[in-house]
Protein backbone atom coordinates (compact mmCIF):
# COMPACT_ATOMS: atom_id res chain seq x y z
CA UNK A 1 0.00 0.00 0.00
CA UNK A 2 1.14 3.79 -0.68
CA UNK A 3 2.12 6.13 2.20
CA UNK A 4 1.36 9.65 0.79
CA UNK A 5 3.47 12.85 3.11
CA UNK A 6 1.65 16.09 2.87
CA UNK A 7 3.13 19.20 4.42
CA UNK A 8 1.38 18.14 7.77
CA UNK A 9 -0.03 14.34 7.38
CA UNK A 10 0.90 11.28 6.82
CA UNK A 11 -1.37 8.98 4.82
CA UNK A 12 -0.71 5.32 5.74
CA UNK A 13 -1.54 1.82 6.24
CA UNK A 14 -3.89 0.87 9.75
CA UNK A 15 -1.52 -0.61 12.30
CA UNK A 16 -2.77 -2.72 15.25
CA UNK A 17 -2.56 0.72 17.70
CA UNK A 18 -5.14 2.84 15.63
CA UNK A 19 -7.53 0.67 17.04
CA UNK A 20 -8.52 2.62 19.97
CA UNK A 21 -7.76 6.33 18.76
CA UNK A 22 -10.29 5.33 15.90
CA UNK A 23 -12.65 4.03 17.96
CA UNK A 24 -12.47 7.31 20.29
CA UNK A 25 -13.10 9.03 17.02
CA UNK A 26 -16.19 7.13 16.42
CA UNK A 27 -17.45 7.37 20.24
CA UNK A 28 -17.53 10.94 19.49
CA UNK A 29 -21.30 12.32 18.82
CA UNK A 30 -20.49 15.54 17.10
CA UNK A 31 -18.02 13.29 14.47
CA UNK A 32 -20.76 10.63 14.24
CA UNK A 33 -23.65 13.12 13.51
CA UNK A 34 -23.72 13.32 9.57
CA UNK A 35 -22.53 9.41 9.37
CA UNK A 36 -25.27 6.73 8.99
CA UNK A 37 -28.14 6.62 11.29
CA UNK A 38 -25.76 8.69 13.95
CA UNK A 39 -24.81 6.50 16.10
CA UNK A 40 -21.76 6.58 17.97
CA UNK A 41 -19.55 2.85 16.88
CA UNK A 42 -17.56 1.38 19.73
CA UNK A 43 -14.57 -0.96 20.14
CA UNK A 44 -15.89 -3.99 18.47
CA UNK A 45 -17.65 -2.09 15.47
CA UNK A 46 -14.09 -0.13 15.05
CA UNK A 47 -12.20 -3.20 14.20
CA UNK A 48 -14.77 -4.74 11.95
CA UNK A 49 -14.79 -1.35 10.16
CA UNK A 50 -10.83 -1.07 10.30
CA UNK A 51 -10.53 -5.10 8.72
CA UNK A 52 -13.39 -4.04 6.25
CA UNK A 53 -10.85 -0.69 5.25
CA UNK A 54 -7.97 -3.04 4.88
CA UNK A 55 -10.22 -5.78 2.75
CA UNK A 56 -10.91 -2.76 0.24
CA UNK A 57 -7.39 -2.07 -0.49
CA UNK A 58 -7.29 -5.82 -1.08
CA UNK A 59 -10.16 -5.80 -3.42
CA UNK A 60 -9.99 -2.57 -5.39
CA UNK A 61 -6.18 -1.59 -5.15
CA UNK A 62 -7.56 1.67 -3.11
CA UNK A 63 -9.34 2.17 0.30
CA UNK A 64 -9.19 4.57 3.44
CA UNK A 65 -5.62 5.10 5.13
CA UNK A 66 -4.71 6.03 8.27
CA UNK A 67 -4.35 9.82 9.04
CA UNK A 68 -1.81 10.75 11.15
CA UNK A 69 0.19 13.89 12.26
CA UNK A 70 3.69 14.10 11.20
CA UNK A 71 4.26 16.32 14.57
CA UNK A 72 3.24 13.79 16.63
CA UNK A 73 2.15 10.94 15.18
CA UNK A 74 -1.18 11.04 16.46
CA UNK A 75 -3.99 9.21 14.51
CA UNK A 76 -6.71 11.98 13.94
CA UNK A 77 -8.77 9.73 11.64
CA UNK A 78 -8.88 8.17 7.88
CA UNK A 79 -9.15 9.83 4.07
CA UNK A 80 -9.01 8.20 1.15
CA UNK A 81 -11.39 5.96 -1.42
CA UNK A 82 -13.92 3.77 -1.00
CA UNK A 83 -16.84 2.60 -3.56
CA UNK A 84 -20.03 3.38 -2.35
CA UNK A 85 -22.16 0.32 -2.79
CA UNK A 86 -24.40 1.41 -0.30
CA UNK A 87 -25.93 3.76 -2.81
CA UNK A 88 -26.59 1.48 -5.45
CA UNK A 89 -27.84 4.43 -8.07
CA UNK A 90 -24.40 6.08 -8.33
CA UNK A 91 -22.55 2.66 -9.22
CA UNK A 92 -20.13 2.31 -10.97
CA UNK A 93 -18.26 4.92 -8.57
CA UNK A 94 -15.27 5.92 -6.61
CA UNK A 95 -15.73 8.54 -4.05
CA UNK A 96 -13.64 10.39 -1.62
CA UNK A 97 -14.19 9.90 1.80
CA UNK A 98 -12.78 11.08 5.57
CA UNK A 99 -13.48 11.30 8.97
CA UNK A 100 -11.44 13.50 11.54
CA UNK A 101 -11.74 13.73 15.12
CA UNK A 102 -13.84 16.50 16.40
CA UNK A 103 -10.38 18.13 17.89
CA UNK A 104 -8.37 18.58 15.04
CA UNK A 105 -11.44 20.35 12.82
CA UNK A 106 -11.18 23.90 12.03
CA UNK A 107 -7.70 23.54 11.13
CA UNK A 108 -7.65 22.22 7.49
CA UNK A 109 -6.69 18.79 7.81
CA UNK A 110 -9.63 16.91 5.94
CA UNK A 111 -9.28 19.20 2.92
CA UNK A 112 -5.51 18.30 2.92
CA UNK A 113 -5.75 14.78 3.26
CA UNK A 114 -8.95 14.63 0.46
CA UNK A 115 -7.14 16.67 -1.75
CA UNK A 116 -3.77 14.37 -1.32
CA UNK A 117 -6.22 12.00 -2.01
CA UNK A 118 -7.87 13.10 -5.34
CA UNK A 119 -3.94 13.50 -6.53
CA UNK A 120 -3.65 9.65 -5.62
CA UNK A 121 -7.07 8.82 -7.55
CA UNK A 122 -6.00 10.30 -10.64
CA UNK A 123 -1.75 9.98 -10.40
CA UNK A 124 -1.64 6.56 -8.82
CA UNK A 125 -4.96 4.58 -9.72
CA UNK A 126 -5.73 6.01 -12.97
CA UNK A 127 -9.23 6.98 -12.25
CA UNK A 128 -10.51 9.96 -14.34
CA UNK A 129 -13.81 10.58 -12.16
CA UNK A 130 -14.27 10.36 -8.47
CA UNK A 131 -17.55 11.29 -6.60
CA UNK A 132 -18.04 12.62 -2.96
CA UNK A 133 -21.51 11.81 -1.07
CA UNK A 134 -22.72 14.24 2.07
CA UNK A 135 -25.45 14.52 4.31
CA UNK A 136 -27.40 18.15 3.39
CA UNK A 137 -26.25 20.08 5.92
CA UNK A 138 -22.96 18.87 7.04
CA UNK A 139 -21.55 22.05 6.19
CA UNK A 140 -18.45 21.42 6.68
CA UNK A 141 -18.04 18.28 4.56
CA UNK A 142 -19.53 20.99 2.20
CA UNK A 143 -16.52 23.47 2.36
CA UNK A 144 -14.36 20.95 1.53
CA UNK A 145 -15.92 19.30 -1.08
CA UNK A 146 -15.69 23.03 -2.52
CA UNK A 147 -12.14 23.53 -1.87
CA UNK A 148 -11.68 20.21 -4.17
CA UNK A 149 -13.44 21.77 -6.62
CA UNK A 150 -16.21 19.13 -6.90
CA UNK A 151 -19.66 20.27 -8.50
CA UNK A 152 -22.78 19.15 -7.79
CA UNK A 153 -24.11 16.13 -9.34
CA UNK A 154 -27.16 15.42 -7.95
CA UNK A 155 -29.64 14.94 -4.68
CA UNK A 156 -30.90 12.03 -3.81
CA UNK A 157 -32.13 10.53 -0.33
CA UNK A 158 -30.68 7.78 1.82
CA UNK A 159 -31.33 4.49 0.81
CA UNK A 160 -31.36 3.11 4.39
CA UNK A 161 -32.57 6.63 6.35
CA UNK A 162 -34.33 8.69 4.00
CA UNK A 163 -32.49 11.75 4.71
CA UNK A 164 -31.59 13.78 2.04
CA UNK A 165 -28.04 13.73 0.87
CA UNK A 166 -25.89 15.37 -2.24
CA UNK A 167 -23.42 13.78 -4.72
CA UNK A 168 -20.68 15.79 -6.24
CA UNK A 169 -18.60 14.84 -8.79
CA UNK A 170 -14.72 15.84 -10.23
CA UNK A 171 -13.40 15.16 -13.25
CA UNK A 172 -9.81 14.35 -12.63
CA UNK A 173 -8.39 15.21 -16.11
CA UNK A 174 -9.38 19.36 -14.82
CA UNK A 175 -8.41 18.40 -11.16
CA UNK A 176 -5.29 20.69 -10.14
CA UNK A 177 -2.84 18.73 -8.53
Amino acid sequence: MTEIRTPRLLLRTWHDDDLVPMADIHADPRVMRWIGDGSVRDLELTAEDIERWEEEWDEEGFGLFAVELLASGELIGFAGLCVPEWLPEVMPAVAVSWRIGSQFWGQGYASEAAHATLEFALQDRGLDRVISINRVGDNASENVIRKLGMVLERETAHPAHGYPLRVHAIDLTEFQA
